[in-house]
């Protein structure tokens, strides 16, 4: 009875984890889409809901913590290159919108470390979204006239059907068109600080055989990840290369059982790498 109350309250955890967005996006276009309202989709109340909710937050508070025991990483922070009331806004998918991601991390860490700096961090990351979509957006994100603008996106545009990898959802070229223009365009409006972060690899014999990613019938390819990341890094602007971070193939105990999603691990690796990256001379 214990490992079926064990299983079912991992299961439980997992869909608020992932599909919590739902419920964010909802709120959205319905005023009385309170917390009560998104517990019902989970078929919990609105008291546990919000102690998940606070448990995964938690969660981000105690990895920056863990990362700032680190004297040389909590040096790194002091030397982030981010001016005092900067507004840095975080565009991507589920890498990004998350309640346990590197954005939230580094949001406890800079209140932290650079309280007095009063540095605003703004999550514009949807789950599951593709350049093309994130590219309908992104004119509100220059709308918000960003000092940082750290963007990334592009794992979602290489899923295709397991059984009929006819196409990718969004073309190679077209991704790389999507990234451009975006770039280009933020260039053009706004004097934000431009930073990549490449897609990482993946386990796929993790995603092909988890219980949740696996039912979706799709799947994504390394190689067209890879292509992707290889991409990005021909910039001439800084970039996290997140398959460095993590590994190619990752090591498995920074990403989630699903083989897709960094663990809590694998998140503070981003942070890491992120710092790293700005305060390099290069």
């Amino acid at each position: 009875v214990a490992r079926v109350v064990r299983q079912a309250r991992h299961v439980l955890l997992t869909l608020v984890h992932v599909l919590h967005v739902v419920a964010d996006h909802l709120a959205l276009f319905a005023l009385d889409f309170d917390d009560a309202a998104a517990a019902a989709l989970f078929g919990i109340d609105a008291a546990t809901y919000c102690r998940i909710r606070e448990g995964f937050a938690d969660n981000a508070r105690r990895a920056a913590g863990e990362l700032l025991a680190d004297g040389a990483f909590a040096a790194q922070v002091d030397r982030l290159p981010f001016k005092r009331l900067d507004t840095i806004v975080a565009v991507g998918d589920s890498l990004t919108d998350d309640d346990q991601s590197w954005l939230e991390i580094l949001r406890h860490v800079l209140a932290v470390r650079r309280a007095g700096d009063g540095i605003k961090l703004i999550n514009a990351g949807i789950s599951a979204e593709t350049t093309t979509e994130i590219f309908k957006r992104f004119i509100d994100v220059v709308r918000m006239q960003p000092d940082w603008i750290f963007f990334a996106a592009g794992a979602n545009d290489t899923w295709y059907w397991t059984d009929a990898p006819i196409k990718l959802s969004v073309s190679l070229p077209e991704t790389e068109r999507n990234l451009t223009a975006m770039h280009q365009y933020a260039a053009l409006r706004t004097r934000a600080r431009w930073v990549w972060f490449t897609p990482p690899a993946i386990i796929s014999e993790r995603v092909e055989s988890h219980w949740y990613q696996g039912s979706f019938d799709m799947m994504t390819r390394n190689e067209d990840l890879d292509a992707i990341a290889q991409f990005i890094r021909s910039h001439p602007y800084p970039c996290v290369d997140l398959q460095a971070a993590l590994g190619n193939p990752p090591h498995p105990d920074l990403l989630l059982s699903d083989g897709l999603h960094p663990s809590i691990n694998g998140h503070q690796m981003i942070v890491r790498a992120l710092a790293d990256r700005l305060t390099s001379p290069s």
